[in-house]
This record gives C-alpha cells, sequence and structure tokens, in this order.
C-alpha cells in the first residue's frame, strides 16, 4: 500500500481552484445554460479533476450557490460605487444604471437572469435570489427608506426581465418615468 502511495500523484497546492470552478461554472451556465451544467462540464471548463469539483461542491446546488453569490456580490459592489446614485436625480441614476448593465454583452445579463430565476425550481437557491434584492434594497434604503427601496427593486426586475424576454429595447426615459413615479408617491 505504501508503494502505491508513493507512485500517486502529489497533491498541488492551489488556493484558487474554489474560485476557478465557481468561474467555470459561470461560464458553463453563460454558454449553455443551467440545464448544461454538470460536475463533469465544469471540471472540464475549469481543467481541474472531475473530483476537484465533487470536493467542493457536493451537488449541482451548491455550485449554482456559489456562483450566484458571485453574481450577487459584483452587482450589489457596481451599485455602491455608482456616481449615478449619488446625484440628486435618483430616479435617473437607477434609469442610467439599468441602460448600462442591460446594453452590456447579453450573455452576461442573461446569465445573471437565469440563476436569479433557477431559484423558481431550486429551493436551495431562494436564500441566494433574496440576497440579490436585499442588497439592493440596502443600497438604496437610505435614501428611499425600505417599502421604497423594494418597489423601486421590483420595477427594475420588471423592466429587465420585460427587455430580456421580448426583445424590445430598454427604454432609459420610460424607466426613468416609472422610477421617478415611485419616488414620488405615484404622481
Amino acid at each position: 500500500m505504501g508503494a502505491a502511495r508513493a507512485a500517486a500523484r502529489p497533491r498541488r497546492y492551489d488556493p484558487e481552484r474554489r474560485e476557478r470552478i465557481v468561474d467555470a461554472a459561470l461560464r458553463v451556465v453563460g454558454r449553455a445554460g443551467i440545464a448544461g451544467l454538470s460536475h463533469r462540464t465544469v471540471a472540464a471548463e475549469a481543467d481541474v479533476p472531475l473530483g476537484s469539483t465533487t470536493y467542493h461542491f457536493a451537488s449541482l446546488d451548491e455550485l449554482l450557490v456559489a456562483a450566484l453569490r458571485r453574481v450577487n456580490a459584483t452587482f450589489a459592489e457596481e451599485l455602491r460605487g455608482s456616481p449615478a446614485l449619488a446625484g440628486p436625480d435618483l430616479a435617473g441614476g437607477l434609469a442610467r444604471i439599468m441602460g448600462e448593465w442591460l446594453g452590456a454583452e447579453r450573455t452576461g445579463v442573461e446569465l445573471e437572469y437565469e440563476l436569479y430565476l433557477a431559484a423558481l425550481r431550486r429551493p436551495a437557491l431562494r436564500p441566494v435570489a433574496a440576497e440579490w434584492a436585499e442588497a439592493v434594497v440596502a443600497v438604496l434604503a437610505p435614501r428611499t427608506g425600505p417599502v421604497t427601496a423594494r418597489a423601486l427593486v421590483a420595477l427594475m426586475d420588471g423592466i429587465a426581465l420585460q427587455v430580456l424576454l421580448t426583445g424590445v429595447g430598454y427604454d432609459e426615459a420610460y424607466a426613468r418615468e416609472m422610477l421617478a413615479r415611485i419616488l414620488n408617491g405615484g404622481s
């Protein structure tokens, strides 16, 4: 038995392997959708042994949770750091941010929503999807209060989904007007 161990490949210290696996999962889902995600496809994309994916993520749901958390954190950071939210016209700033986000590479936006909406069928993702909404509310609430912030998030989600699902172009002026109505109490 000792000889077999000596012949085995030595373990490499690879502290970024878990993060590379999450990055690979995001690429796989971006290219092939959640239906194309498996430990095998992720291992091939990350160029790691299959056992590494199952070592770090016992299930695909665990891997999807990590991927959705990564997407959530990225969006929340971008929102927190956006100068568009610091100005007096919050509706205009939010509409501009949405336009930049929806105008970016469509695959990335679709990936984010596919992961977010996967929570409908995968209960393990529901708390993480809720974390996204709460993170955005936390950014907006100091300026609007939590109730208004939740309404803004709901409207932004609705507009984004309509753009993604219908193929109709994003109308920044419309988004600004609707966001302003929420901010101004419906008037």
